[in-house]
Order: structure tokens, then sequence, then C-alpha cells
């Protein structure tokens, strides 16, 4: 079953017909809210929100740990993420659609592993290509059937939040490598790594990033809400086709 993850803009799926929400219990703790199960275009499917139903919870104090943990135990078998972004590459605008293929991590203090504790050993997993591969042309190939626009390829730097960047930041994340800049990516993906779930996500550029474009002298606030409003409804197209096609296969 296909798990997706909202972000900012995606507190909840319009397009889930709901059959019954869950809480679940982890031993990492609550997760950020029940996980909402149901179908999509007939086939099941399972979603939960990243900052809490009522977006409460700030980027750096998401249990990431519980919300992973939780899919995993109800068997999902591939997870979407969908969050949020600035744009620091200079052919991402506002509105654009981006998969990302890479990550640079520059959160710090948050609990990025189920591999710690007492009677836990040392565990390595093999991180290169942080995003899945078949679920990130998935995603694709469901946005071309329906005709939606996507950026394939992007490197996406998490950081720690929640406020934003200066402009100096981003400019040392662009000689980094970074074209995307957001607060959630990690340690979401390596978690789902180490469960060996597939993980793969989708960004919806929202501003263009500190001393960027529009955002030059400051981030206007007023105009993302209009931005994410009409690109989510574009994702939610993008996520229907795709959970379509993945129960298609099963």
């Amino acid at each position: 079953m296909l798990a997706i993850i909202g972000g900012s803009g995606l507190t909840q799926l319009a397009n889930l017909d709901i059959s019954h929400r869950e809480i679940v219990r982890t031993p990492y703790g609550e997760p950020s809210g029940p996980v909402t199960f149901g179908n999509i275009c007939g086939q099941p499917a399972m979603f939960v929100a990243r900052h809490g139903y009522g977006h409460t919870i700030p980027p750096h104090e998401v249990n990431y740990r519980a919300n992973l943990w939780a899919l995993w135990s109800k068997k999902a078998t591939a997870i979407v993420s969908v969050a949020s972004v600035g744009g620091i590459r200079g052919d991402l605008a506002p509105g654009d659609i981006v998969v990302p293929h890479q990550i640079i991590d520059y959160t710090w203090g948050r609990r990025s592993t189920f591999h710690e504790g007492d009677g836990c050993t040392v565990t390595h997993v093999d991180f290169t290509h942080p995003y899945d591969e078949l679920l990130r042309n998935q995603i694709l190939t469901a946005a071309s059937m329906i005709g939606e626009e996507v950026r394939m390829g992007g490197v996406y730097a998490a950081t720690q939040g929640p406020r934003l960047e200066t402009a100096a930041e981003i400019n040392r994340m662009e000689r980094d490598g970074a074209d995307l800049v957001g607060m959630t990516g990690m340690p979401e993906a390596v978690l789902a790594r180490e469960l060996d779930l597939p993980y793969a996500a989708i960004n919806v550029v929202a501003n263009y990033a500190a001393g960027r474009g529009e955002s030059r002298d400051g981030i206007h606030f007023e105009s993302i809400e209009d931005v994410l409003q009409n690109a989510m409804g574009r994702v939610r197209g993008i996520i229907e086709q795709l959970v379509a096609n993945h129960g298609a296969r099963d």
C-alpha cells in the first residue's frame, strides 16, 4: 500500500476516500497524528500529515522516527513525501514541481536512526542514492499520464528551521551544489532507508530562496499560500494517478 506524507500545503488528501483513522503507538513515541486510511481511485492508500493535521508541529520537532515506524508497521510498501521548498537554482520558479534525486543534510540534533540505544549494534546503511529510482520514475510516469510537467532531478538541501535561511547561507548552499532548500527531507529519507522502504519526494517550489528573484530583499509570505494552493492541487492529481498505477501493478 502506498503511503503519502504531506507537508506544508498538504495537511489532507482531498481525493482520499477515507475509511478510518488509526492512532498508532510506536517504540519512538507519538507520530504527528493518526494514520488516515482510505482509497484513491479504488486503490488503498494511507496518509499522515507531517506537521500534524492542524499544522502545529515545526520541522525541528517532528517525530520523524514515529511517523516512519507507524507507516512501516501498517504495511506501507513505499512512501511518497510531499514538501514545499525554496528554489535556489535559477530556472526553478514558484509553482514548479520537482522530484529531487540527491540530498545535502544541514540539520543537527535530530533523532536520525533507529539503530541506537541499549542492545543496538552499530549499523550502517548505504545512502549513496537517497531516493528510490524506481519510485521516482513512477512519479514521473504518473505526471506524464495526466499531462503535468515535473522537473526530474534536483539536489535538496535540508536545513534545521524553523527560521528561513539568510541570503549568505543560500549562496553557500548553491556553491555546495544545492538546487532546492527545505526543512523536512532529513532524517525522513534515511529512516525510510533503514526500514527498507522505497522513498521518493515531490517538492513544490513555494518561493524563491532568500536573496533570489522576488525574494532578493526578503520572503513575501503573503504570496506563498496562493502558490501552494494551486500547486498542491496539481500534486494531488499526480498522486491519484500514481496510486492507481501502483494498485494496478500489485
